[in-house]
């Protein structure tokens, strides 16, 4: 049985050493947007979480999800589709995604998304444009939905997300980060 976390970690490769060291309450998102899936890799991912009952999400491919028997979905914020919600899911089948603006808030509300990831909270080289503590406060409080904070969060603003209106956090290098701090522990 896999637990509920609000921890993310977004991964495109099966690495062992690191998904093995990650926090038993980080759930995992396989998110590949350069190449074509591979199923092989997703598939070790996938068993690999399911023996560290941790949550596995497939990004933006629904079907794959379902037929992997995934927990759910991630939308990223440029999927606009609107025809989730009538899809007849299982009962435990999660619709998470993503959004940068109240706009995207609205629309992954009308996909049937049950938590919404914001970014790019902090400042980070990818993206230059962040919403910081209260912009991210003010476009999430008029919504009754769970928000997860996204974006340039590192050891020294982590302690920062307990000023928002969130009930978690992803982040790929952050995360790895520690993991890799656990492994090097190890040795």
């Amino acid at each position: 049985m896999t637990h509920d976390s609000n921890i993310y970690y977004f991964t495109d490769t099966f690495d062992k050493f690191i998904l093995s060291n990650l926090d038993k309450n980080i759930s995992i998102i396989y998110r590949n947007y350069e190449k074509n899936y591979n199923l092989k890799e997703i598939n070790k991912i996938k068993q690999l979480c399911k023996i560290n009952r941790k949550k596995f999400f497939i990004s933006n491919n629904i079907k794959l999800a379902i037929s992997l028997n995934c927990d759910g979905v991630y939308l990223p914020s440029f999927n606009k589709l609107l025809n989730y919600k009538n899809q007849s899911l299982r009962k435990n089948f999660n619709l998470i995604g993503s959004a940068h603006n109240e706009k995207e808030i609205k629309n992954k509300i009308l996909q049937g998304c049950s938590k919404i990831f914001v970014s790019s909270l902090f400042f980070n080289k990818k993206n230059k444009r962040y919403l910081d503590v209260i912009k991210f406060n003010n476009m999430t409080k008029n919504y009754n939905t769970i928000f997860i904070a996204l974006g340039g969060i590192n050891e020294k603003n982590i302690k920062k997300l307990k000023l928002l209106n969130s009930a978690g956090y992803a982040s790929i290098s952050y995360i790895k980060k520690k993991a890799l701090s656990k492994i090097d522990r190890a040795f």
